[in-house]
């Protein structure tokens, strides 16, 4: 014979595990906020900028047009990098990006992202997104990890 029990506390555990995910995405979303922004912050320090602009290029285009967004990229930019998450509903993709492809903004149309990132045959490459990827991968995943570990404990204590 199977006797019921009653678990004391459940309604009220039930509530707070409703609540986390509510958490863990405004814990989350910041976490990833600011890994873009540092990520973004670096690659604008190591984009190179021009040095004797022409009639097509303005000096600091390709660093001005870096940056990055919720979902797609603006368009034309190139995507240099994509975190998704949508475990926890809704959509949590955050894309770093840079360039534009647009000739009616003229001389701050950073159509050549690309080739400074990659090179070209007659140009080498002027890594500026890699560089800062890698070197803010590890701290972002772990301010991610914090991020939950966070929502979690806040998500215990209410």
């Amino acid at each position: 014979m199977v006797r019921a029990t009653k678990i004391l506390g459940l309604a009220k555990l039930q509530r707070k595990l409703d609540r986390l995910p509510e958490i863990a995405k405004q814990h989350i979303t910041e976490a990833l906020e600011k890994a873009a922004d540092e990520i973004v912050r670096m690659a604008k320090s190591l984009v190179p900028v021009l040095k004797t602009p022409d009639e097509r290029r303005r000096a600091g285009a390709l660093r001005d047009s870096i940056g990055w967004t919720w979902g797609k990229v603006p368009k034309g930019a190139m995507t240099l990098g994509k975190v998704a998450e949508s475990a926890l509903g809704g959509d949590l993709t955050i894309t770093i990006y840079a360039g534009t492809r647009d000739k009616s903004s003229g001389v701050d149309d950073a159509f050549y992202a690309r080739w400074v990132e990659f090179g070209t045959q007659k140009m080498q490459a002027q890594p500026y997104f890699f560089p800062s990827y890698r070197a803010n991968k590890k701290p972002a995943a772990r301010r991610i990890r914090a991020g939950v570990r966070k929502a979690a404990k806040a998500a215990a204590s209410s």
